[in-house]
Parts: C-alpha cells; sequence; structure tokens
C-alpha cells in the first residue's frame, strides 16, 4: 500500500476548548459542544449510512459494522474531513493517523448491549504505544432511553490502565463475547454520553465504557472513528490486515499507510478468513 497525505496543513485551531482538553486528560473523556458537521454535510453521511444499513446482511447483526470504510473510500470524506481532525489533534498532536472506524447500529427493540470493555484490550499487540482517541459520533440522538455509551471516569489511569481482566459473556445478548470482570471496575461511577444527532464525544482507548440494550422504540447508531498519532506503530504481523491512513502531518515513522481513494474489501475479507478480532 502507498502512502498518501490527504492533508500538509496542519491546523491549530483546536476545536475543543481548554476545559474539554483537561477533562480528557483526567477524566479519560469529554463531550465537545456543538455539531461536528455542517448540516448539509452530516445529511450526506447519514444518507450515506442509510443505504449500507440497507444493503447490510439480514442474517448479520448491524452493531457489527466494523472497519466500513477500508471496502467504502466514499466514508473518508467524512473520517478524515478537518472538522473530525481538529477534535483529536489537541489531544494526539500534529501527525495524525486514521486507525480504524466501525458503525455500531442499535435496533430498536432489540438492540444489544455492549458489554464494559476498554478498546485498548483488544489493541494490546496492534499498537506501541497505546494511544488512541476515538470520536463517538451520533448519527441518531443517543440517549439513556435507547441505550447510549457510558463512560467510567479516570478508568484510563487508576486501576490496570486499560489491561483490565476480561470473563466471557452472553453473545446472545451482547455485542462483544467478553466484559471487565466487576472486580476490575467501578459501575457506580459510570455517567452516560448523551448526544443529540451530529454531534460526538472522545475517549481515551483505556477508558471503561459500555452501553445497556437499546429495548426502546428508537434506533441508535453511533460511528467511531479511531486516530493514532503517527508516533503510535503497529505490529508488523498484522500489516496485511490493518489499513491506516494519514490524517494530517507526517508519516513520521514512515510505516506502509493506504490511499484513502482505493477499496481494500478483501482485507475485511482476509480478516474474517483469519478470525481477526479488533474492534
Amino acid at each position: 500500500m502507498e502512502g498518501m497525505y490527504v492533508s500538509r496543513v496542519i491546523n491549530t485551531n483546536s476545536r475543543l476548548t481548554p476545559t474539554e482538553i483537561a477533562q480528557y486528560r483526567e477524566e479519560g473523556y469529554c463531550l465537545p459542544s456543538g455539531p461536528v458537521f455542517a448540516p448539509d454535510k452530516f445529511q450526506r453521511l447519514f444518507d450515506h449510512f442509510e443505504k449500507k444499513l440497507a444493503d447490510w446482511p439480514k442474517d448479520q447483526r448491524p452493531e457489527a459494522m466494523d472497519t466500513p470504510h477500508f471496502g467504502d473510500p466514499a466514508l473518508n470524506e467524512w473520517a478524515l474531513a478537518p472538522e473530525v481532525v481538529d477534535l483529536v489533534e489537541p489531544l494526539l498532536g500534529p501527525d495524525i493517523i486514521l486507525f480504524s472506524t466501525h458503525f455500531i447500529c442499535k435496533p430498536k427493540g432489540d438492540g444489544r448491549r455492549v458489554p464494559w470493555h476498554e478498546d485498548s484490550a483488544y489493541w494490546r499487540k496492534l499498537l506501541d504505544p497505546m494511544e488512541v482517541a476515538t470520536v463517538w459520533l451520533a448519527l441518531d440522538p443517543s440517549t439513556r432511553v435507547n441505550g447510549c455509551m457510558y463512560v467510567i471516569p479516570r478508568s484510563h489511569n487508576t486501576g490496570k490502565k486499560g489491561f483490565s481482566d476480561y470473563e466471557n459473556v452472553d453473545t446472545t445478548k451482547s455485542v462483544f463475547d467478553s466484559e471487565i470482570i466487576k472486580a476490575d471496575r467501578r459501575d457506580e461511577l459510570a455517567v452516560p454520553c448523551e448526544l443529540q444527532q451530529n454531534h460526538c464525544s472522545l475517549h481515551d482507548a483505556r477508558t471503561q465504557h459500555g452501553s445497556p440494550p437499546n429495548t426502546s422504540d428508537i434506533r441508535r447508531c453511533g460511528w467511531t472513528m479511531r486516530f493514532i498519532p503517527a508516533t503510535s506503530r503497529l505490529a508488523a504481523e498484522y500489516t496485511d490486515r490493518q489499513v491506516m491512513y494519514l490524517a494530517r502531518g507526517k508519516n513520521t515513522l514512515g510505516q506502509d499507510l493506504a490511499d484513502p481513494t482505493k477499496d481494500y474489501s478483501y482485507i475485511i475479507e482476509e480478516r474474517k478468513r483469519q478470525g481477526f478480532k479488533a474492534h
């Protein structure tokens, strides 16, 4: 895969306030104020997702639309947009790589719960150092009624700092097959990340988070976009199954980055064939 610069212009105008940056550092998450995209740009993304969902295999759960941008380069218009990258630059620095994305769409009535987890636990063999900022963009309103995400503040920097112990859970009710054991988390401290459409939350990869099932009559869909600083290295044994794009600045380690205009659907299939579990 050939490296490709999306933009050489480094925008130092942070979309985050000093208070939001401090909260992210101290609490492991924040909820930036205001919408992410202009209304027309968000509507085009929403319509694009609706078409993808309509074509999604009926025998597969819609919560499991992992790395959709690998096979749909049109999504990179939004994932690599300045409106998004400006959110993570004050957290990661000027040299930024798009590591992964994931649509987590909980249908109304039977949307499955997301067990308590740390993203870092899924990526412990992939990245060094473990420094990932996730933008969680609400395509639908996300509230306590329809199963919004909850986070446990400061869990990114306490306890086992992103690498808790896990136990198996019922996959007929849960999106993932494992969950942080209760002894390693503080459920009573959990706070809801309620979001309007086109608003987002940010969280550190080591922050414990999860969400209850959606038993309401309102769908809940979010799109996670995961970014790393260009100083984080992808382990060599995964370079044939992981697509990464330069979002801003320089490819400081000279890693094998992909062209965001190309279709890498074959890598999605190869990951499935090898039973590759990312997140």
